[in-house]
């Protein structure tokens, strides 16, 4: 009998093990055709943008429940009978959305009961599927926002709603074009799978060893470098992955042990691991999943929101860039030794081709206007056919497992990101349903008294008190429909209003108390986390201050002004971080500055980014601030030649 048990126990397991790998295979299948639009293109056959959502959400998330515990700590791959009933239950929504959605929509305004028990289902799907994945935090966000769907009509004032029926609320939830199915979800499933497919491809054909030995190469031997390194490495490696967590967890095992081991404290090193990885998410060109929904929310090209984005990113790393190399002048920290780095000669001439990809991917982008997705399936191709041409990369191919490997990877890297914009869908579509945006609009447009530079502070704030605790994609999609509309109602450029609560949003990941790349960092670093999220604030100011500056001078992103207006900006922006960045480390041009110099250089900051329409092409600085911007650094180049005299 016990050997019969056994026997059953095995032949389940390989059972479960045989679904996985479908799932896993299909689930890419699903996302190029989806991409590709392969019906239409074949046959002639037209399905409904919402059929493909369903079922590639259903795919990934049933992968997930027979992945993921519904514990911590407790083994993956090992599901429990509660976790095979989610899967059927999610599978079963899935193929009803798939196949019946077209003859739903003839007939949506009437609600069958069938509809209320997928919509309960579906509803409890969603929740356990991002507790899993992204904890409690956003679970209760997402619980709060059916609640006020239900119960927001007892509201007083302008917060208050229509009532909603029980049935009507589920129905929507499951079959409403703002709710699940909505826009987060198919950003989700077509454009973000497409550059996750491609981060995978082009990591897993080598690429990731010519990132890290080309960033060693120029890098490894200056003062401070493995931090530098980790600050290049990491922007790069965030921008693909799109998560600042997973970032931290996969680069950060190699630079934080460097760090530490050149001479800076584990404290500083977890904090620059955290802020290079969280800057990731707004570095072009392949920014994190909420950028590309911004695409979709804005209606422009993803290559519009790319050309915005460069400038404030550049300027978020200068800032990183100055304290770390000031830090390691500090402690007189020295580079790597020659023999332990790889030559820049060697290291080219072995990876260039690697950046073949991404010239096409921005090429398609940016040249021939092309879909993002197919962009991300042309470099996917490329990465490909380059690999076929080496034979260390060719031989990868030619091994099955390999290639499941692959599809495997590519396939639970979804999984966070359905569920939160299935969750993120819920949020939105309760929102738009119930008119909580724009209630929420009027009160801070009203709380700001119609002026923008307190709501700008107070949308500021909001911004990182409602990303605490959620992945950057799920807090901007929030922010999007709640904060940002009531910036654009005070006239601020729809996309730099995006781009301001984006930013903000993002900040909460190193932002106390709740900030999930520090926590990542400690984990780590084995560095107290107040420690770490405090040092990681000064590390990343720049993202504190540069959204300020472009929402007042739109110059800065590029969006508005003349060529003269725009170069002005962008000097004096650079002016100001780097005085920052030096009042904050004790050291300019290679001096250590007094506690004096220190204060003055951030009051000197303040006078800079302060919005002053002193002079005709100087909007954001004033006469006063260029008169001591001369005289400041006029006193520092001095104090130099002293210091190098004696």
């Amino acid at each position: 009998m016990k050997k019969n048990l056994q026997n059953s126990i095995g032949k389940k397991d390989k059972l479960l093990a045989v679904i996985r790998i479908v799932l896993e295979i299909l689930i890419p299948l699903v996302g190029i055709f989806f991409i590709l639009d392969v019906p239409l293109m074949l046959f002639r056959v037209s399905l409904f943008n919402q059929q493909y959502i369903g079922l590639f959400w259903a795919l990934t998330t049933t992968l997930l429940f027979l992945t993921i515990p519904a514990r911590k700590g407790a083994p993956k791959n090992n599901p429990q009978w509660y976790d095979l009933i989610l899967a059927v239950i999610t599978l079963s929504i899935g193929c009803y959305i798939f196949f019946y959605f077209p003859a739903i929509v003839i007939r949506l305004g009437i609600i069958y009961p069938i509809q209320i028990i997928l919509g309960i289902l579906v509803t409890i799907v969603v929740i356990e599927s991002v507790r899993r994945t992204s904890g409690a935090s956003v679970v209760g966000v997402v619980v709060l926002f059916l609640i006020y769907a239900k119960w927001g009509y007892l509201l007083p004032g302008k917060l208050g709603t229509s009532m909603v029926p029980w049935s009507r609320l589920f129905q929507q939830l499951l079959l409403g074009a703002d709710f699940m199915l909505g826009t987060a979800l198919k950003i989700a499933s077509g454009t973000v799978f497409g550059f996750i497919f491609f981060g995978v491809v082009f990591l897993k054909v080598g690429a990731s060893d010519f990132i890290m030995d080309l960033t060693y190469a120029l890098m490894g031997r200056v003062r401070g470098g493995p931090a530098k390194v980790a600050i290049v490495s990491s922007s790069l490696f965030g921008s693909i992955s799109g998560s600042a967590v997973a970032n931290v967890a996969a680069t950060g095992m190699i630079t934080i042990p460097l760090m530490k081991k050149t001479g800076y404290p584990a404290y500083y090193a977890g904090a620059v691991e955290a802020v290079a990885s969280t800057g990731g998410q707004i570095m072009p060109p392949i920014m994190g999943a909420a950028a590309f929904v911004m695409a979709e929310f804005l209606g422009v090209p993803y290559a519009r929101v790319v050309v915005v984005a460069i400038v404030p990113a550049l300027l978020y790393y200068l800032c990183l860039f100055i304290q770390v190399d000031n830090e390691a002048l500090k402690n007189n920290l020295k580079g790597l030794p020659k023999e332990q780095l790889p030559r820049i000669a060697e290291t080219l001439k072995k990876g260039w081709v690697y950046t073949i990809p991404v010239l096409v991917l921005i090429y398609a982008l940016f040249v021939a206007y092309q879909n993002a997705g197919v962009s991300a399936l042309y470099a996917i191709l490329t990465a490909v056919i380059i690999s076929l041409f080496n034979k260390t990369t060719r031989a990868y191919w030619k091994s099955l497992s390999n290639v499941l490997d692959l599809f495997q990877s590519v396939s639970r890297s979804m999984f966070e990101i359905i569920a939160i914009c299935a969750a993120a869908g819920f949020v939105i579509g309760v929102i738009s349903y119930t008119g909580l945006g724009l209630s929420f609009s009027q009160i801070l447009t009203m709380a700001a008294g119609g002026r923008i530079i307190v709501l700008a502070l107070l949308t500021a704030v909001a911004s990182v008190i409602l990303g605490m605790g959620m992945p950057t994609t799920a807090s901007y999609i929030m922010l999007a429909v709640l904060a940002a509309p009531a910036m654009i109602r005070l006239d601020v450029i729809p996309i730099v209003a995006h781009f301001f609560v984006f930013y903000f949003g993002t900040l909460s990941m190193i932002t106390p108390p709740v900030c999930l790349s520090v926590f990542a960092a400690s984990s780590i670093s084995k560095a107290p986390t107040t420690q770490i999220a405090w040092q990681a604030i000064k590390l990343g100011f720049a993202g504190y201050i540069v959204p300020f500056i472009f929402l007042f001078n739109p110059s800065l992103a590029l969006v508005t002004g003349t060529i003269l207006d725009k170069i002005v900006v962008i000097i004096f922006t650079v002016i100001a971080i780097i005085v920052i960045a030096s009042s904050f480390s004790g050291y300019f041009m290679d001096i250590k500055l007094n506690i004096l110099e220190r204060l003055f250089g951030s009051l000197f900051t303040i006078i800079l980014v302060y919005p002053n329409p002193g002079l005709v092409n100087f909007k954001l600085f004033g006469l006063k601030g260029i008169v001591i911007i001369v005289l400041f650094l006029f006193y520092l180049s001095k104090r130099k030649r002293k210091t190098s005299v004696v």
